[in-house]
């Protein structure tokens, strides 16, 4: 049976910044919603491009080279293989999609890095 998934309220059950909580799929694209505030960490995805779609707040997204600000409703793609360091600097909302293979913080690992599993739950 189809049941809807209320992007909102998906919001409501993230209590820690920077842990992504997965809410879908579609084909091998996860669906997922985190709350973001503050500096995360330098990292990239070696083989999958990901998506920043901002629900709520602002973004920046520093790359190595030039710095991207995004606001509500704004949509990013991260190319793989690009280092990249969101900040935000007041709470911010976003869902991202990414492959199911994408490693949280790529081949950085730090206490905010959260497994697949800790996503899922």
């Amino acid at each position: 049976m189809f049941s809807p998934e209320n992007l909102m309220a998906a919001f409501d059950r993230v209590t820690d910044y920077w842990s992504p909580r997965v809410i879908g799929q579609v084909n091998d694209q996860l669906l997922k919603v985190a709350k973001l505030k503050g500096e995360f960490v330098w990292h990239a995805h070696e083989g999958e491009d990901e998506l920043f779609y901002i629900v709520k707040g602002a973004l920046r997204m520093e790359f190595e080279d030039h710095t991207v600000q995004l606001r509500e409703g704004d949509i990013l793609t991260v190319p793989k293989g690009v280092r990249h360091f969101p900040v935000a600097d007041e709470e911010c909302w976003v869902m991202l999609i990414e492959p199911a293979s994408t490693k949280h913080t790529g081949e950085v690992v730090t206490d905010r890095t959260r497994s697949l599993q800790d996503q899922l739950s």
